[in-house]
């Protein structure tokens, strides 16, 4: 046998390992990525092959813990992918409002940056007093940043470009205080979120929802994951509700493709068909 089917063989029974201790199932993970994580883990622990985690993670929740950190997929930022929001403006907002009160699931939302995004671009237009956003994600350190709504000063330059491409009307600079290391958002967009731990591979059905956005989190998983966190949105989703994914991603092979209709595939908006 082949020095790379075993460790093959080594990473299937990390993951078992994990699902058996701590009830994460990483198994429907694009194994490519996952690969990339745990060699990266590997490399941070001074480790040489994934077998040599295997005790480490049962027996120490901290590595565990660094472990997850490791898979959680934290890359964002204030108004990613301009374009989806000025869509989201474009498309979305005129059908939310006519709602005189509406829900928003933001799935898989890491540290916070985007539905920090989301409610101030709902607060221009008028909208933010009529919404309730639900933003999860199954790493407990990503959220607790979320909730706090205090990031480095270093990225405000480009968030405020962004902010400006995604059709913002005003200052960016009017939605946070600063104390020239980090800012810190208002608490009225802070009070608009509910920053809230859930496992799109194990956890239910958020419902009701006007709006479900899980953006560049797809990716990470293969079809077979695909498809199931999709029909947990198709039941979250409320009749001609919405849901954005990210621009890579797209909805046109799974097996729910026939229930939604595409408002724009550039940037994977769609709708719930009725």
């Amino acid at each position: 046998m082949e020095l790379n089917e075993i460790a093959e063989i080594e990473i299937d029974t990390l993951l078992d390992a994990i699902r058996r201790r701590y009830d994460y199932d990483f198994s429907h993970y694009a194994r490519s990525s996952l690969k990339r994580r745990i060699n990266g883990l590997l490399i941070k622990e001074k480790l040489d092959m994934p077998y040599q985690l295997i005790p480490r993670i049962l027996y120490d929740e901290d590595v565990f813990n660094r472990f997850l950190s490791e898979l959680s997929v934290t890359v964002t930022e204030m108004f990613r992918d301009p374009e989806f929001f000025l869509h989201l403006v474009e498309f979305v907002f005129p059908v939310l409002n006519t709602y005189p009160y509406f829900k928003i699931w933001h799935a898989g939302c890491a540290t916070g940056e985007e539905a920090y995004s989301l409610a101030i671009l709902l607060k221009e237009a008028g909208l933010l007093n009529r919404a309730k956003i639900y933003a999860t994600d199954y790493n407990n350190k990503s959220i607790d940043i979320a909730k706090r709504g205090i990031y480095s000063i270093e990225n405000t330059a480009a968030s405020n470009n962004s902010y400006r491409k995604a059709g913002g009307k005003y200052k960016f600079c009017d939605y946070y205080t600063d104390d020239h290391q980090a800012i810190k958002f208002d608490d009225e967009l802070r009070n608009a979120i509910t920053f809230a731990y859930h496992n799109l591979v194990k956890d239910g059905v958020f419902g009701e929802m006007n709006l479900i956005i899980c953006r560049n989190v797809f990716i990470y998983f293969d079809s077979q994951l695909q498809n199931y966190v999709l029909k947990l949105f198709n039941e979250s989703a409320i009749s001609k509700g919405f849901m954005c994914l990210g621009t890579k991603e797209s909805i046109r092979f799974s097996i729910l493709k026939d229930n939604f209709t595409t408002l724009c595939e550039k940037t994977s908006i769609y709708r719930k068909k009725e």
